[in-house]
């Protein structure tokens, strides 16, 4: 079988950041590296069913709401995916991404989709864990350009 281009990225070298994953159609995967791979610190599935909820809320009520088509956690747990149509511009991307990492910072209240009856496995979630991930993921991109959205 071909190679998925996801494993030809060297995830040794790979560091925290957003990078442009994968160009298909009108689609752009966004890589969103919360965590530098197979260095011993992983999302834990608590934060990342979290982050997961609230990244998915507030990407999908942005101004870009017609333009999310994904937006989910990694099998490795060291970030999620983003997927916008190509009309979203690359700094916008960002600008989302920033946005959300914001909105998950600063989030009180209930998890929205956390009720039983929404969500397959609504007790494991980890609020103050998103929020310190969200926090550091801020710092990360504080600077973060298009330049920056390439794999180096």
């Amino acid at each position: 079988m071909k190679r998925i281009a996801s494993f030809s990225v060297n995830h040794d070298t790979l560091e925290k950041g957003m990078y442009v994953s994968r160009e298909d159609g009108d689609v752009i995967t966004y890589d969103i590296r919360m965590k530098k791979p197979n260095a011993g610190d992983y999302l834990s599935s608590p934060e990342a069913h979290t982050i997961e909820h609230l990244f998915a809320t507030y990407a999908r009520n942005s101004d870009f709401t017609d333009n999310v088509i994904y937006v989910g956690p990694m099998g490795c747990r060291t970030g999620f995916y983003l997927l916008l149509r190509d009309s979203v511009s690359r700094a916008d991307a960002i600008k989302l991404v920033k946005d959300s990492m914001a909105f998950i910072k600063d989030f009180t209240g209930e998890i929205p989709g956390s009720k039983r009856e929404e969500c397959g496995n609504y007790k494991e979630h980890d609020l103050q864990g998103a929020k310190l991930v969200a926090a550091d993921m801020l710092s990360v991109l504080a600077d973060w350009q298009e330049k920056n959205l390439a794999y180096k």
